[in-house]
């Protein structure tokens, strides 16, 4: 067969060891995101040929593989003329795109039918902003609806996949974290409508055969390329049966950086995301640089992000509160927490001691040197989270007296236990609760059963709507913005009935250091999703860490 003649390594890439060496296969096979790979021993003639390929294809150096667009399929066939045989699911796949699903009906049709100006069956209604967010969804069959937490993007979601039912015969298939499952069938009964619901840790294969209107809740669960569950939500995104793909998520750019928005843009078909390379380069300061003697492709920076917000705004909304809702206000205070001289000697002598158990640990080879800055960092954050404690205590246990309902954030598991040892009342809202009881816990405090509720901000900050809560106390703040607004917003939401005062406990240059870093990725944030031309230049969090343990 020509151009499998010849001898390699193994189609998956894997090291071939030993002097066996097995001829590899030639294959056209289903990528893991959905895309075409071709599988083939080096040939001039066949390389020339699958350049030649338009749409165009790339080279997947660790897949050892010719990676191409679903479209290109009809070129690929004629060009490598029944050569390289079809992977059995990449022909079913194929197939389906024979048989296309039949056209849907006009937009101004698909509104009709999603009836956004009647009551639900629960009695609420829609509000503007969820109408005109279900409308411009209808429009589009890939977009990221990226409204400010507490919006109500679910059920803007699910009124526009009902209009697609309604005109298509179509399924829903939404996927959520398994802790937001229970929100996600109420809101779908409120609508009429039956969801298949799906984790992000098991994501399906294939989608239903009617046709589907994907919906991805915190999406930003998927911005990682590398990741199984980022591949998972791609190959979803680009499969035969899809009729359209809606992605939410509060946080587009959860860590202000342009290149965790690349995966969404890609999974919703944006033509910015055809060329990754090209993308980094122009707006995440990608470069080539020489590490010990290696060279790698670098793209955290941000840049051009005035351009990228003009481009990526027709398919991703992202809307603020004060834009939408009349809600009463939101004010943050800084607690500046100081330790007495006794504290301070105990404050620096545990630091002391882990910053010497790390480096005899590093010099017997145990950890990695360059982890230093960042291990430090986490350990000093974890010692001022304790020493905060009284601080936290003084400030709760007054507002409780007073008939005040708080929650109470934090990154330790161990600091949210002693609080409520120390406070002698409230409930943990932590990852050791079961997923089944942690939504219990939350309507319990709803319901006025409980004034005070410590979380941790993996699982209290995530889907839970806590707008009882008049005081929300951070006990550190997380290191990306998304996360830290997350953890506000579960209190900052429609519903409320009073104000909310958001209390930031802050404790030496630790607590200062991730406050300002904070500040500087969320008007990184706020250049990429809303109008503004002005580039920012900040210090890498490494380099600020390294300075602070200079002067120590």
């Amino acid at each position: 067969m020509f151009g499998c003649q010849k001898f390699g390594a193994i189609a998956t890439g894997g090291n071939v060891s030993g002097a066996a060496v097995l001829p590899m296969r030639c294959l056209l096979r289903l990528g893991a995101t959905g895309r075409i790979e071709v599988i083939s021993p080096y040939d001039a003639v066949t390389q020339a040929q699958l350049r030649a390929v338009r749409p165009r294809g790339q080279w997947n150096g660790p897949g050892r593989c010719w990676d191409f667009p679903l479209e290109a399929a009809p070129a690929l066939q004629q060009v490598l003329a029944g050569r390289f045989p079809l992977d059995p699911e990449l022909e079913r796949w194929l197939a389906w795109l024979l048989l296309p699903l039949p056209p849907l009906p006009p937009h101004r049709q698909l509104v009709a039918a999603a009836a956004l100006q009647g009551p639900l069956a629960d009695g609420r209604e829609l509000f503007a902003h969820q109408r005109a967010a279900a409308r411009w969804l209808l429009a589009r069959r890939g977009a990221v609806l990226a409204d400010a937490m507490g919006l109500g993007k679910t059920l803007s979601a699910l009124a526009a996949a009902r209009a697609m039912v309604r005109c298509a015969d179509c399924r829903i298939v939404v996927l959520a974290p398994v802790g937001l499952h229970d929100h996600w069938r109420s809101e779908a009964l409120a609508l009429g409508l039956h969801l298949e619901l799906h984790s992000w840790a098991r994501l399906p294969l294939e989608l239903p055969l009617a046709g589907t209107v994907l919906i991805a809740d915190e999406a930003h669960f998927a911005q990682n390329l590398h990741t199984r569950r980022c591949r998972g939500l791609l190959r979803l995104a680009r499969h035969p049966r899809l009729r359209a793909i809606w992605l939410l998520t509060g946080t587009p750019m959860k860590n202000g950086r342009p290149v965790q928005l690349f995966p969404l843009l890609a999974a919703i078909g944006h033509p910015l995301a055809q060329d990754q390379r090209r993308y980094e380069e122009l707006f995440c300061q990608g470069h080539w640089r020489d590490r010990r003697g290696t060279r790698i492709w670098q793209a955290d920076g941000a840049s051009n992000l005035g351009e990228l917000q003009r481009l990526i705004r027709p398919l991703v909304l992202h809307r603020r509160k004060q834009d939408c809702l009349d809600l009463p206000p939101k004010r943050r205070l800084l607690q500046p927490v100081a330790l007495d001289a006794s504290q301070a000697r105990g404050f620096e002598h545990r630091l002391e001691h882990t910053v010497l158990a790390y480096r005899r640990r590093s010099a017997r080879g145990e950890v990695h040197r360059d982890a230093e800055v960042l291990a430090v960092f986490t350990a000093l954050r974890q010692i001022s989270s304790d020493y905060k404690l009284p601080a936290a205590e003084a400030l709760v246990r007054p507002l409780l007296e007073q008939g005040q309902s708080v929650v109470v954030f934090t990154a330790f598991l161990a600091s949210a236990s002693l609080l409520v040892q120390r406070l002698g009342t409230g409930s943990l809202l932590t990852g050791a609760v079961p997923v089944a009881e942690r939504q219990r816990l939350v309507d319990a405090f709803q319901a006025g059963s409980g004034d005070l509720l410590v979380a941790t901000y993996g699982t209290g900050g995530l889907g839970f709507t806590l707008h009882r809560a008049c005081h929300v106390v951070l006990l550190e703040r997380p290191w990306t913005p998304g996360d830290a607004e997350q953890a506000e917003d579960r209190c900052h939401r429609i519903g409320m009935g009073r104000s909310l005062t958001s209390h930031w406990l802050q404790l030496g240059v630790a607590d200062q250091l991730v406050d300002a870093l904070i500040a500087s990725k969320a008007e990184r944030i706020a250049l990429a999703l809303h109008r503004g031309e002005q580039q920012l230049q900040r210090r890498s969090l490494p380099a600020m860490v390294r300075e602070l343990l200079g002067h120590w």
